[in-house]
């Protein structure tokens, strides 16, 4: 979730307090929405992050071989678990046979089996909030602290190294101020430090870790505010900053794992994004002190020639509907671009398949906030 909707939805918990139904039971819903298709990819879940205190986080699945989307399936597949996923998901990945849901304002990542949801077992971890996997362990990166808005914060986060059959932490390593996403390549992770709590005095740091000793070797310096990390095949690591929202903006950057040094800096903003061969797919709702409002986009940028090459890869103008951008997923077969519209963040949000010719293909109505897409 964005520092900048924490400052936002903190201020709205007061007045959603008064209306908050702990027990409330959220009823799966079966949407067909698109014609039967049958590739490698059967299908996605898509994770709903749900308001901050409301205990809203819900999970849906689309299936190709129906077309038929379900909302809120967690819940019918697992009865007797009280107030269902819980509090904020933040990120959802499979890895195996199971299906994990980092919930963040819960303190945990709930374990599924990846073909009936139905629930194996809980992580604890404080504060998660991202994760990757690598030969038989998860690692999670935590902002270990609660959720306060404080220049002074002192928490420094960490990263959780996780065996995934006994579902234990079995190390830790701490890192900066507010860790978001990670990356593992070469036998080391790569944390991207926000500092978000800290604002104005945001983190500008990535954490190198050596995956062996689970110890930070090196810090790099690139930006305020980092968020999302991701490598492309040629050992470009892409890092996205979120800058301060008011006088330094959202930016790309790219960092050679190899060379050990930024070779690229695209001035594009990010608030999420996906990469998909050589094309890094983004989105994003940037605040504009010119028109003062949001200004989505939805751009590509070229990890060869590190630079944009579309402006806009919505061309059927559909786009003009989607308030606030907010989640994407490329599927790997047909090359289908989903876009996932937060709207108010309050009420329930939209999911939009774009065909790879950037045409609208099908839409449904989600939980609220859809943000994380993982195929299967």
């Amino acid at each position: 979730m964005n520092d900048w909707r924490i400052l936002h939805i903190v201020l709205l918990l007061v007045a959603l307090a008064a209306c908050r139904h702990d027990d409330e039971i959220f009823i799966p819903e079966r949407v067909e929405v698109s014609k039967p298709e049958y590739s490698a990819v059967a299908g996605f879940y898509l994770l709903n992050e749900g308001n901050m205190g409301s205990n809203k986080c819900t999970l849906d699945r689309y299936d190709y071989s129906t077309g038929i989307y379900t909302r809120n399936i967690y819940g019918s597949a697992n009865p007797s678990v009280p107030k269902e996923l819980g509090d904020v998901g933040n990120d959802l990945a499979i890895y195996g046979s199971r299906l994990y849901a980092v919930v963040n304002c819960s303190n945990k990542i709930e374990v599924m089996d990846a073909a009936s949801c139905v629930r194996i077992g809980q992580i604890d971890i404080p504060n998660c909030r991202y994760i990757r996997f690598h030969e038989g362990f998860a690692y999670v990166t935590s902002y270990a602290g609660p959720v306060v808005i404080d220049p002074e914060y002192e928490q420094l986060g960490f990263v959780a190294k996780i065996d995934t059959l006994s579902l234990r932490e079995v190390a830790r390593c701490t890192v900066g101020f507010q860790p978001d996403g990670l990356e593992i390549v070469d036998d080391k992770i790569y944390v991207a430090n926000s500092g978000g709590y800290r604002v104005p005095n945001y983190e500008r740091r990535l954490s190198v870790i050596d995956l062996p000793s689970m110890t930070v070797v090196e810090e790099v310096d690139i930006d305020i505010n980092l968020q999302h990390v991701q490598c492309d095949r040629y050992g470009g690591l892409w890092i996205s900053s979120r800058g301060d929202y008011v006088e330094s903006s959202s930016k790309l950057f790219c960092y050679d794992v190899r060379k050990r040094r930024i070779v690229a800096e695209v001035d594009v903003p990010v608030s999420n994004m996906v990469l998909q061969g050589d094309s890094l797919y983004i989105v994003s709702n940037a605040w504009s002190n010119v028109t003062m409002s949001d200004e989505p986009s939805y751009s590509i940028v070229d990890v060869v020639q590190k630079r944009v090459v579309c402006d806009n890869f919505i061309t059927d103008g559909t786009d003009a509907a989607i308030r606030k951008p907010y989640g994407i997923a490329v599927n790997p077969i047909t090359k289908d671009i989903l876009v996932t519209d937060a709207r108010n963040y309050v009420n329930p949000g939209y999911l939009y398949c774009y065909g790879s010719d950037g045409v609208l293909r099908w839409s449904v109505r989600t939980g609220d906030i859809p943000a994380h897409i993982t195929f299967f």
